[in-house]
């Protein structure tokens, strides 16, 4: 689902592959970006068998229902007479056929055909990707060829998720994400380091009595964001008061418990790490958060991440942004021409319209930018890249100009390859 469309321009352009006999639909995570149409593929394709891990369907189903909400919602606020694009009902239909499968595994997709040899069967296998519980990149064997889908990938620990643990074996085709294609890692960068930056940050606005507020996504950075202030806290890196109090969100909270639940079922750093017993966050909804008192030395880890309108962090943002006391601690992607991106760019001093339906307001909070990405940086996406060598090298998810770094950069490096940047809608013959 785009981020920023709404109703039918928020889905992707089903309608180029219509014809088509889709057998199967492979889902590398549960971000709405990727997952958030899941219903309406299934309705258009009622034979395609879909696969993802157990993580992903146990999130994805949390996910799509709460979308349900917020369309249904979005029809009386913005009149998109569209919306809801799937109901609660279908979406529980939906989930029943999904297939889940262990990372690791080869899985054939057997064809409505008379049954393949065996060397041409299409299998696909599922590696943990590191970006968020659940996310993997999909290795696909077909016809004695190999291709690779990165999906969303981070090849650094964060301070939950761990390093994503790639095939390195030759492939013929490399389907690579360029998220952070436009941004260089920053000389002597290390988590740890940032780590300590935002504690720090967090100990200054604490003594000048600032409330922060921390716009997330619910799924992957509520959670990372969670576990850095619980290190903070047992570390006694804040101030010398009591326990300052944390905030999140509905949704966040939901996703919160399923990470809790795995936390020894997955890979991933402080396995007995139980956020929602250990942090004890406070819960917003759509309704609180309008009551909520903005405090000071309390911490508003609030979703979206990209302060999409009529959302927590997006409400809470409006009350904070005209007041110098309290501040906005950015901590990873943002669009650009999203309301997080407008407002991270026009910084302190500045004027952005948060919300299209309310009149600008003058920026006076203290803003301050963290890089905690859960995307490869672009250095070793390219490093990645070389180890392979791949025929074809197809560039995907990112900004124009993040893609066309990504492009510029390998061609340059591995000039026997063949750089691809897809256009939508158009077919590619790999």
């Amino acid at each position: 689902m785009h981020p920023k469309n709404t109703g039918e321009d928020a889905l992707p352009q089903l309608k180029a592959i219509a014809d088509r006999g889709i057998e199967a639909i492979l889902i590398s995570h549960a971000h709405q970006d990727h997952i958030g149409t899941l219903p309406v593929a299934m309705r258009r394709f009622p034979r395609a068998r879909v696969f993802m891990t157990e993580a992903t369907a146990e999130i994805g189903s949390v996910l799509l229902h709460n979308s349900v909400n917020v369309m249904t919602r979005q029809r009386e606020e913005i009149g998109e007479m569209s919306y809801p694009l799937f109901t609660h009902r279908e979406t529980d239909r939906a989930s029943e056929r999904w297939r889940w499968c262990p990372l690791r595994q080869r899985v054939s997709i057997a064809g409505e055909r008379a049954p393949q040899r065996e060397r041409d069967a299409l299998t696909f296998e599922f590696f943990d990707a590191g970006h968020v519980l659940g996310s993997s990149g999909i290795f696909l064997r077909a016809e004695g060829r190999t291709v690779f889908y990165t999906g969303d990938v981070n090849f650094d620990d964060q301070t939950i998720m761990q390093a994503a643990p790639f095939p390195e074996e030759n492939v013929d085709i490399l389907i690579m994400e360029c998220t952070r294609g436009d941004h260089a890692k920053l000389p002597g960068w290390t988590r740890a380091g940032e780590e300590r930056r935002l504690a720090e940050a967090l100990e200054r606005a604490f003594e000048r009595g600032s409330g922060v507020l921390i716009p997330v996504f619910a799924l992957g950075k509520t959670q990372e964001i969670l576990a850095m202030l619980y290190k903070f806290r047992r570390e006694s890196r804040m101030y010398s008061g009591p326990e300052f109090p944390i905030y999140i969100g509905g949704l966040s909270s939901k996703m919160t418990d399923i990470y809790d639940r795995r936390a020894q079922m997955t890979r991933r750093q402080l396995p007995r790490l139980q956020l929602m017993r250990e942090v004890a966050p406070f819960i917003l909804n759509d309704e609180t958060v309008r009551d909520a008192p903005l405090r000071a030395r309390h911490v508003y880890v609030l979703s979206s991440g990209m302060m999409i309108p009529k959302t927590l962090s997006n409400v809470f943002a409006r009350r904070l942004i005209e007041n110098p006391q309290h501040s906005i601690f950015f901590v990873g992607y943002a669009n650009p021409e999203s309301p997080a991106g407008l407002l991270r760019d026009a910084g302190t001093g500045g004027e952005v319209a948060l919300d299209p339906e309310k009149p600008p307001q003058r920026v006076r909070c203290n803003i301050e930018q963290f890089q905690f990405s859960a995307h490869a940086t672009r250095e070793a996406l390219v490093e990645y890249a070389k180890k392979f060598a791949a025929k074809k090298i197809v560039l995907v998810h990112g900004d124009p100009p993040a893609v066309e770094w990504m492009r510029a950069t390998l061609s340059a490096e591995l000039p026997a390859s063949e750089i691809i940047v897809p256009l939508p809608g158009v077919e590619l013959d790999l």
